[in-house]
C-alpha cells in the first residue's frame, strides 16, 4: 500500500482514510482468490483508491494485473499485465523486478 506521509504517524498504524490511499496492492493466494479479484476491487474503487495492482501466482512466477481507476463508473480498468517485471509510469515511476526464479529452488 502506498499512502500520504502525514497519514502514518507511527509503525503501528493499521488502517487509513481512503483519500490516504494511492494504492493498494493485494497478493493472492488459494484461499483469498475470489476476495481479492471481486470484493476488494469492488469496495477500493467505491472509496475512490485510484490504483490497484494485484499480484497472482503463474507456473511459480508472479504475474503482476495494474489497475487504475475510472472516475466516472467508480470501476477499474487494466492497465497492463506485467511478467517479470513490472515497469509502468501509470500512476507511479516503477521499475520492479517479477522474477522468482533465484528465490525459487
Amino acid at each position: 500500500m502506498i499512502v500520504e506521509r502525514g497519514a502514518l504517524p507511527n509503525l503501528k498504524t493499521t488502517s487509513f482514510k481512503p483519500e490516504d490511499v494511492h494504492l493498494v496492492v493485494e497478493v493472492v493466494s488459494p484461499e483469498s482468490a475470489d476476495r481479492d479479484r471481486v470484493t476488494k476491487p469492488i469496495k477500493y474503487s467505491n472509496a475512490g483508491i485510484k490504483y490497484l495492482w494485484r499480484i497472482e501466482p503463474e507456473d511459480e512466477q508472479a504475474v503482476a494485473y495494474t489497475f487504475e481507476l475510472e472516475p466516472s463508473v467508480k470501476a477499474y480498468v487494466p492497465t497492463g499485465i506485467h511478467r517479470k517485471r513490472l515497469m509502468t509510469y501509470v500512476g507511479f515511476d516503477v521499475d520492479i523486478d517479477l522474477d522468482l526464479s533465484r528465490f525459487i529452488g
